[in-house]
Parts: C-alpha cells; sequence; structure tokens
C-alpha cells in the first residue's frame, strides 16, 4: 500500500515502496490527487506496465539534446556528425527549455509549420522571388528529433509514454529533381571546366558522369581502391554503409590512369585527388565547390547541382538498356523505389527505341503471313 503524507507546506505526498521496483514519490495539491495517483501507479506496477515518467519530467530536451551529440553521434560517419550538429542548432533553439515530458504532437507540430515558414521568408529575401519551400531539411530536422526520443525511450530508460514524433505528418519532399543535362551544357561545361588551371576538376567531372559516384565518395578515393587493369573501383565507405565495386568505362579508366598519373602528387599523398595541406599539414580531398559553382554560374546554369550528375549518369545506363538490379549494383541504391526517383528518362530518347520495336514487330507480322501462306 502506498503512503500518504501531509508535507509542511499543506501538500500531499505519495510514496510508494513495492518489491521489485523503485521508491517513486509524487507530491501533489490536493489529496485525493495523491490517492488515485498511488492508485494507479500502483495498479500498472501489479501488470508490470509501470513506467517512471519523472525522469522525463525533469530532463529538458537541451540536456538530452547534448548528451545524444556526445554519446550517439560521434559513433556515425563524419559527414553525419556534422550534418547532425547542423541540424541541431534549429531544433534546440525550440525545444531546448521544455522537459522532454511537456513535449507533445500539437508541439511538434507547431515546430514543423513554424520552420516550413521561416525556410520560405529566408529564401524569399534571398532571391527576391516567390521562394520554394525545402520540405526535406524539416524531414531531417524532425529525423534528428525523433531519434533522440527513441534513443531516450530505448537504451536511457526516460520514462515516456511515446516519441511525439511518431505521429506527426512529416512534410512531403515531392517526387524528387529531374535536372538533365543537354548535350549543349555537357560541351560548355566540359569546355570550360578542362580550361580550369587544376586538372582535377575535369577529372572528377568525368568520373562523375561516367560512374554516378556521389562527390564524396570521388574525392574520398584513395589509390589502392581503383584498379585500372581490371577497370574497377571498390568503394568501402558509402552513403548506405554497403560496400560496393564500380565497373570503369574506357573513358573512366582513362580519366583515373591521368589522375594516378598526375605529376604533383606528393609521395606520401594516399588520395587520388587530394587538396593543400591544412594548418596540421595533413592533406584533405580536394574540395572542389567554389571552383565548380563560379563555373556554373559563369555559363548560365545556376539551378545545376553537381549530384545531378550522379542523376544524369544513372539514367543514362538505364536508356543504355541495362537493368534495375545491374544499375542498382554500380549506383549503390538499395530499393527500385529509391533508384527510380534518380533515374529520368528523356522521351525524345526513346522514341528510336519505340521505332525499332514496331518494325521488329511489323517484320514479325509479315513473316507468321508468308509463313500461312505457305
Amino acid at each position: 500500500m502506498a503512503t500518504i503524507v501531509e508535507t509542511k507546506s499543506k501538500t500531499w505526498k505519495a510514496v510508494i515502496r513495492k518489491q521489485g521496483w523503485p521508491t517513486t514519490v509524487k507530491t501533489f495539491r490536493l489529496k485525493r490527487d495523491a490517492v488515485d495517483w498511488a492508485r494507479r501507479t500502483e495498479d500498472e506496477m501489479v501488470r508490470g506496465v509501470h513506467i517512471e515518467r519523472a525522469t522525463s519530467g525533469r530532463l529538458t530536451f537541451d540536456k538530452a539534446l547534448d548528451r545524444y551529440l556526445s554519446e550517439v553521434t560521434p559513433t556515425k560517419r563524419a559527414t553525419t556528425q556534422r550534418a547532425e550538429k547542423l541540424k541541431a542548432v534549429p531544433v534546440r533553439k525550440f525545444f531546448g527549455a521544455y522537459s522532454l515530458a511537456a513535449i507533445n504532437v500539437d508541439l511538434v507540430a507547431r515546430y514543423r509549420d513554424e520552420r516550413l515558414a521561416t525556410l520560405s521568408q529566408r529564401k524569399s529575401k534571398s532571391t527576391g522571388k516567390a521562394a520554394a519551400l525545402s520540405p526535406a531539411t524539416v524531414r531531417l530536422e524532425l529525423a534528428l528529433l525523433g531519434h533522440v526520443f527513441t534513443t531516450a525511450i530505448r537504451e536511457w530508460r526516460i520514462g515516456l509514454v511515446q516519441n511525439p514524433v511518431a505521429n506527426v505528418r512529416k512534410p512531403t519532399t515531392g517526387e524528387g529533381r529531374n535536372r538533365r543535362l543537354n548535350a549543349g551544357e555537357e560541351k560548355r561545361l566540359r569546355e570550360t571546366i578542362e580550361a580550369y588551371s587544376n586538372p582535377m576538376l575535369g577529372w572528377i567531372f568525368t568520373v562523375a558522369l561516367e560512374t554516378g559516384m556521389r562527390s564524396s565518395e570521388i574525392t574520398g578515393l584513395k589509390l589502392r581502391q581503383v584498379d585500372i587493369a581490371r577497370r574497377i573501383v571498390r568503394l568501402d565507405v558509402t552513403k548506405n554503409d554497403s560496400a560496393r565495386t564500380i565497373p570503369l568505362t574506357k573513358r573512366a579508366a582513362e580519366t583515373f590512369t591521368a589522375a594516378l598519373a598526375n605529376p604533383v602528387r606528393p609521395k606520401d599523398c594516399d588520395l587520388v585527388f587530394f587538396g593543400e595541406p591544412g594548418r596540421d599539414g595533413k592533406r584533405r580531398p580536394y574540395t572542389f565547390s567554389k571552383a565548380w559553382n563560379d563555373i556554373k554560374e559563369s555559363l548560365g546554369m545556376s539551378d545545376l547541382r553537381f549530384h545531378d550528375l550522379r542523376h544524369e549518369a544513372v539514367s543514362r545506363l538505364v536508356e543504355a538498356g541495362f537493368s534495375d538490379q545491374e544499375v542498382s549494383a554500380i549506383s549503390g541504391h538499395k530499393s527500385m523505389q529509391m533508384l527510380k526517383r534518380y533515374t529520368h528518362l528523356r522521351a525524345e530518347d526513346l522514341v528510336d527505341r519505340l521505332d525499332a520495336i514496331g518494325k521488329a514487330n511489323k517484320a514479325a507480322i509479315a513473316k507468321k503471313k508468308r509463313s500461312a501462306k505457305k
């Protein structure tokens, strides 16, 4: 049985001491509230469903996020760590002062809506035009928020009934980008990039179009990962943590041959595409984002992203007749649905194939008619 006692401040304290459970204490303004709470709590203990909620009421989100960033985030890849620290800034600003128990579905939904509005206003000021929202940004921030709660519930054993993010509608991301290069754009890009002072930019551009590799996968390549004789590249670390081997076209193999023979490569550098030494004397992957942005702006292609080259490469593989499984093995997409988002076929490029199918069908019908006459 629970013990109900009146305190000096004229409140009522309920104390539950039950074998197999830690001592549970809670204070109420009215005695009947203390009695009701004690009865419900003891019943939950008997049924084995009791959750200690006091901890969640004392722990602020600010402290929970600090613990998450210090314990969970360091277990992830370096790029993910940097991304999570950036996403944590707006999430902390909004939820930091709340206790975990006080964060509910309504509060998370309000954050979603206000964040979308903030992104819209920010983009409008920078472009001077009607802004297109970035729901993907909000989805990633909500994912971080939700994982903090999941970790608190499952690993830290914080007394929470449910994850409030689980029942909140996530912003839709639409059908994804479908930016493709036309022949004229590729020609102008290649000519301008090849005229750039550092040849590594041109090599990276060609490798991206020929293999469909991500920019981080290309710039992070080590010498040992490239096998020119067998015309393959072995990726040990990828976005989805699945290693894969990429076959090289003749053009890609020739590009890697030139990159490996780079005459200015330091003898102690094992990176295929290397940058200048940092303050610590270490060389890191070549950073080409500024040069890439300057070139595409000068050519009037400001809407083109480097990642669109991956879209282009994957789409070309499909247009060349590779099966979904073959394309997936090269690109590293785990699901056909995700592969579909990255594959955008040009209708005009399929016209010749449709004509060929039509001719083949007519020939087959004519052959059958001739056979029937005989």
